[in-house]
């Protein structure tokens, strides 16, 4: 199995605390590289990994939204062959778990299981509620989870593998990110008094949307605005170099983000029990990202895997096909509504081709063959019961 893994160094920007370096690197480049602890310098040393070249058949998996904090989703995790997979690369598309401790056995069980894997944060793993530790906020909690994953062997920054391009991109979202037409008429709930966005088929109830008051942020960066958003996506910055080489070894690339990089990969405001929805789960920003590594005009390689919203989705925008792949939580898989522990996770590539449609996807299934019509605000049936007329 040939393979490339950078040894450029990811570095937070220099007002918030640096994040970590990659636990693999490539044989091109020196294996002893500058690390940033704190605001100190430590030098990891790593083996080279030789590279033959040759393509052996490499399978790409892609799974999102773990939620191993819910005991059935761990026991999914624990329930993966311990040997079907030896030679598989594993991408995880953020929301591994809410704890840093079942965060690190997730990881640990996974890396165990496959060769590669590869992770992107989410917002349920920057959650603070829950833990022991006393973190300073999520930024420091973010610095813990990569330092874990450099530890355990698990990647979070690009790298090739078998000829493939595999690309991480970091990202939140942000409410500038809705450009469709608001839902009016209707008394709908403040995004700080919404319970469980990520949940969208839960009633309803007067309670405090959780990122708003489990994570734990500087001053300077703010949910729901665009500085948070910013500050993401420009972490990808220290990585452009590596991606631009990718760009020049790789013909065929997956890139992948927890948030969402475009509305049209979810269903429309009416559609949902929570109207607001779009305002909480993607970056534009993203989006531009995406394009400046699969091309304004997409390609026919090209894949973009993401997860947060629970909807299974498998559709193709502007040349690039994009993937949710979510194990969701246990009740939703009860109700058969998303996710799912039967077909996960989802093999999207094997033998140096992307293989065909995820499925179920229903969202994604509804909408190529019926037109998306934001400008229609009337609320679906199934919706319009939980809300009252003003």
């Amino acid at each position: 199995m040939a393979q490339f893994f950078y040894s450029a160094c990811l570095q937070l920007p220099p007002r918030h605390p640096g994040t970590r370096s990659s636990s693999l690197y490539s044989s091109q480049l020196g294996s002893t590289v500058p690390r940033r602890i704190g605001n100190k310098q430590a030098a990891v040393t790593r083996p080279e990994v030789e590279t033959d070249g040759r393509d052996t058949g490499t399978r790409v998996f892609v799974v999102s939204d773990l939620h191993t904090d819910y005991s059935e989703n761990m026991c999914w995790v624990k329930s993966l062959s311990s040997h079907a997979h030896n030679e598989d690369v594993l991408v995880v598309a953020g929301d591994v778990a809410e704890t840093c401790a079942n965060f690190i056995l997730t990881m640990s069980i996974l890396k165990d299981k496959f060769r590669h894997v590869f992770f992107v944060p989410g917002n349920h793993d920057l959650w603070l509620r829950r833990e022991t530790t006393d973190y300073l906020g999520s930024l420091d909690k973010l610095d813990k989870l990569l330092d874990a994953c450099l530890k355990l062997g698990v990647e979070t920054k690009p790298g090739i593998v078998d000829g493939l391009g595999i690309i991480p991109l970091y990202s939140w979202y942000h409410e500038s990110f809705d450009g469709e037409r608001d839902i009016t008429g209707i008394r709908i709930p403040s995004l700080e008094m919404v319970i469980n966005f990520l949940s969208p088929t839960i009633t309803i109830l007067n309670r405090r949307c959780k990122d708003f008051h489990v994570c734990k942020w500087p001053d300077d960066l703010k949910n729901g605005g665009t500085s948070l958003a910013l500050y993401f996506d420009s972490l990808n910055d220290e990585n452009w170099n590596i991606v631009e080489d990718i760009l020049r070894r790789c013909s065929h690339m997956i890139s992948f983000s927890h948030f969402v990089p475009r509305q049209e990969l979810c269903p429309e405001k009416r559609m949902l029990f929570y109207p607001n929805l779009p305002k909480i789960i993607g970056s534009k920003y993203l989006e531009t990202r995406i394009r400046a590594i699969h091309g304004a005009e997409g390609r026919q390689s090209a894949c973009h895997v993401f997860g947060h919203t629970h909807f299974c989705w498998d559709a193709i925008l502007n040349g690039i096909r994009y993937v949710q792949a979510p194990l969701a939580y246990p009740r939703e898989r009860k109700r058969r509504m998303n996710g799912g522990e039967d077909w996960l996770p989802f093999c999207i590539y094997s033998g140096g081709n992307f293989a065909e449609r995820v499925s179920p996807c229903y969202w994604s299934d509804y909408y190529s063959v019926n037109p998306r019509t934001p400008e229609v605000t009337q609320l679906a049936p199934w919706v319009s019961r939980f809300y009252t007329k003003v």
